[in-house]
């Protein structure tokens, strides 16, 4: 069985701004993630499974079952060809997967996850 690494970043999203007088936004009507909020950004990389309590339990629910099938060697066919989510699959280099958090508003964020075949 190959050994990989796993690592999770925040792809889509908005963590907004921390206001200097320590008022919060409207996180609904202006689309911030309530988790994202001042501490997270797109870009942020996180390893899993190390990093996993930084990230909202609710998006990690819903990471799962796509980390389940990576890390156990299977890829998933589809590819979003033509969005910004096409996927890379190679089942012996980097493959990647795209994962929507269930806020169902505009405050939701997509994680990219990569695989990585280590050498062994």
């Amino acid at each position: 069985m190959k050994d990989y690494n796993i690592e999770l970043e925040i792809f889509e999203g908005n963590a907004g701004t921390l206001r200097p007088d320590g008022s919060y936004p409207d996180m609904v009507k202006e689309g911030i993630c309530a988790w994202m909020y001042g501490r997270l950004a797109i870009g942020q990389k996180f390893h899993y499974p190390n990093d996993l309590g930084q990230l909202c339990p609710w998006l990690v629910d819903s990471l799962t079952g796509m980390i389940r099938a990576l890390e156990n060697g299977g890829t998933l066919p589809w590819r979003y060809k033509g969005t910004p989510y096409e996927k890379t699959i190679d089942p012996d280099g980097v493959t990647t997967e795209y994962v929507r958090c269930p806020d169902p508003t505009a405050s939701g964020i997509v994680v990219k996850i990569t695989r990585t075949v280590l050498p062994g």
